[in-house]
């Protein structure tokens, strides 16, 4: 992993740790690597490593069992991708806007683009977009 220098080190690792998490590369339940061995991997202080599971326990996304390991809980994945789903659509719309494309431009433009990705089954299409039968 590639750090930046706009944010702590750990506040990074904890995103990546996230990341995989809501995307089901690490499920529920999966031990994680040891505060040793998560340094190890990427190439950061094992004080760092400790602070990342430090503070992915007080977020409820790991939970400790002393002499056997550190594990995914189960509890908050769904607020957490919710929360990640949210960002991302703020993320779009501030995008569209900075294009200059109203809300119903962009509605076009993201329904183009899932019509074209034939690895994406998509509930809806351009023409039904274009017939108005989209709900609203």
């Amino acid at each position: 992993m590639e750090f930046t220098n706009d944010k702590p080190i750990y506040l990074q690792v904890i995103e990546d740790i996230t990341s995989r998490i809501v995307s089901g590369e690490i499920a529920a339940w999966d031990r994680l690597p040891s505060s040793r061995e998560l340094a190890l991997t990427y190439r950061i202080n094992p004080n760092t490593a400790s602070r990342v599971y430090a503070e992915l326990e007080r977020r409820g996304l790991v939970y400790t069992k002393r002499g056997i390991g550190t594990f995914v809980s189960d509890g908050n994945l769904a607020d957490l991708k919710h929360e990640k789903v949210t960002k991302a659509i703020e993320e779009f719309v501030e995008a569209m806007r900075g294009l200059g494309l109203t809300g119903e431009e962009s509605e076009r433009e993201l329904l183009v683009y899932l019509e074209n990705r034939k690895d994406l089954k998509w509930k809806y299409s351009v023409r039904d977009w274009q017939k108005s039968t989209l709900p609203r």
